[in-house]
């Protein structure tokens, strides 16, 4: 018995094995490196020491520059996560209800941001929003502005222009919570005396929350960790997290603070992603119990 037992106890492992040391290669072993780095002392002229030191942690905890530097980081991230949810769950209720021949049109549309380098896109944008670009021009023309309005080196182009990126990401999450949506609940609602409004609110919604928060989270993270976009569009004048360690690790040299700056946004974005969940997973329950 115990012979024939044991080949089904070891297969599973051996058919994770492969996916187990690619996880190990490509994320475990660089980020061990980097926590390891990160504790590592620093000197302008001798550059690296190996020597333990929690210095690279105290200086960040310790420096407003740096609260200041992650606030705006979580200011830019939640206000590109608002304006998707206002934006995505409208365009894929309409995009729901489309005939299913302009669906497949329109999915595509919506997902084109995606099928371009990020950096070609990022570059379009510098264009559009310059001071001389088409977005300028358009609202002088029309009236709305009297002069070119700063979109460039501005925490405003950043938003557009993550917003525009990782509106797919919204549209997706909230497309497959819509997939599962029974129409004949919407038409029981409003055979009862409910409006279009209180239909939404009260039967819809509550059904598309759960794309919409997971489709929040998703946009949140990418944005909080986004660097390209920030980099291009917001230059030397708005500087946030990710650019704050492209600075260390290329500019100063200084990889210890870059690591642990790393590290920290790391375990930020972790805590909220875990304490969100816990939070729905709470919620959800005293609902449905």
């Amino acid at each position: 018995m115990p012979n024939q037992s044991s080949p089904r106890i070891t297969s599973p492992w051996l058919l994770t094995l492969p996916s187990l040391l690619l996880f190990v290669g490509l994320l475990a072993v660089p980020l061990s490196l980097l926590i390891i780095l990160s504790f590592n002392a620093f000197e302008g002229m001798q550059g690296i020491q190996d020597v333990f030191t929690p210095n690279n942690y105290l200086e960040i905890l310790t420096d407003v520059y740096f609260y200041e530097l992650f606030a705006r980081t979580a200011g830019m991230a939640l206000g590109v996560t608002i304006i998707c949810i206002l934006l995505g769950v409208p365009e894929t209720i309409i995009l729901g209800r489309m005939r299913s021949s302009l669906q497949g049109l329109f999915f595509v549309v919506i997902l084109g941001p995606l099928l371009i380098s990020v950096v070609v896109r990022t570059l379009g944008w510098q264009i559009l929003l310059g001071r001389q670009g088409p977005l300028n021009s358009i609202l002088m023309w029309v009236g709305v502005v009297d002069a070119p309005v700063q979109f460039l080196f501005s925490m405003t182009g950043i938003v557009i222009v993550l917003t525009h990126v990782l509106l797919p990401f919204m549209v997706i999450a909230v497309w497959s919570a819509q997939h599962k949506l029974d129409p004949q609940v919407e038409n029981a609602a409003r055979s009862l005396g409910a409006g279009p409004m209180t239909t939404f609110r009260r039967v819809t919604l509550p059904q598309l929350m759960p794309g919409i928060l997971s489709g929040g989270l998703i946009v949140f993270t990418l944005s909080a960790s986004a660097f390209a976009t920030p980099a291009i569009i917001g230059g030397r004048r708005v500087k946030v997290v990710t650019t704050a360690i492209y600075d260390e690790f290329l500019t100063s040299l200084n990889w210890p603070l870059g690591a642990a700056i790393s590290m920290l946004l790391l375990i930020g974005i972790a805590a909220i992603v875990i304490g969100s969940n816990r939070l729905i997973e709470r919620r959800f329950k005293q609902v449905f119990t």
